[in-house]
């Protein structure tokens, strides 16, 4: 848990390093955009699949395309929650390779290898398909659970997203049977950290640089284990 909150402390730190601040900007600039694409397209999947109207109180039937419309800026805060996670998981691969190297480089961390673009890109598609079904799930069992759901989608999400950004941070300098090794030993602290990102993902305006923030934590975590294991 110390590793956890001591590496989350030194990846906020590290934001506001000019080169790493580059990056950054442009995450805000491509998160803004997906955020705004995903909800697009949730939109349209409820006009598309869902009532033509529904039942509001005080104003009785309202088409949906019109309820959307109204409850735009209303329903945003509550759609982040549950595509914060994805949109995290969408750019670890693009964000996790340009920080890892700046952070080793500005902390004087053993370098590590540079992964392909492809190879990160693939193990980002694997965890968005988790953490899109994850928070499918939560939607489905949340009338059924309660006030356990945010509980469920924090620990899910934390743990998929911990997994994601720890192990590309781990394959710069292990193979991929080491870096999970790795993950599984130190397990706590990965999740620890996971939960905390998935948290403050949530938080708005904040979750707009926590990509970049994650990418940057996670490698302090790497460092931080692989010093004690050693």
């Amino acid at each position: 848990m110390i590793s956890a909150v001591r590496a989350l402390a030194l990846g906020i730190l590290d934001l506001f390093r000019p080169r790493i601040f580059a990056v950054v900007a442009t995450g805000v600039a491509l998160t803004l955009g997906l955020f705004i694409a995903l909800q697009v397209l949730a939109f349209w999947a409820l006009r598309a699949w869902g009532p033509e109207s529904i039942s509001l109180p005080w104003l009785g039937s309202v088409p949906i395309g019109e309820a959307l419309s109204w409850g735009s800026l209303a329903l945003f805060p509550l759609m982040s929650l549950f595509l914060a996670a994805p949109v995290a998981a969408s750019f670890a691969g693009l964000f996790s390779e340009q920080v890892s190297e700046r952070v080793e480089a500005a902390h004087l961390y053993p370098r590590g290898r540079g992964l392909g673009f492809l190879e990160g890109l693939s193990d980002s598609l694997v965890v968005l398909g988790a953490v899109v079904l994850v928070s499918i799930a939560v939607l489905v069992v949340t009338p059924f659970v309660g006030p356990l759901a945010p509980v469920l989608l924090y620990g899910a999400n934390g743990w998929l997203l911990g997994r994601e950004f720890f192990h590309m941070a781990a394959r710069r300098h292990l193979p991929a049977e080491g870096a999970d090794a790795l993950r599984r030993d130190r397990g706590g602290a990965v999740t620890a950290l996971g939960i905390g990102i998935a948290l403050l993902l949530t938080v708005p305006l904040l979750n707009i640089v926590v990509p970049v923030l994650a990418a940057a934590a996670y490698t302090h975590l790497f460092h931080i284990v692989s010093a004690k294991r050693g």
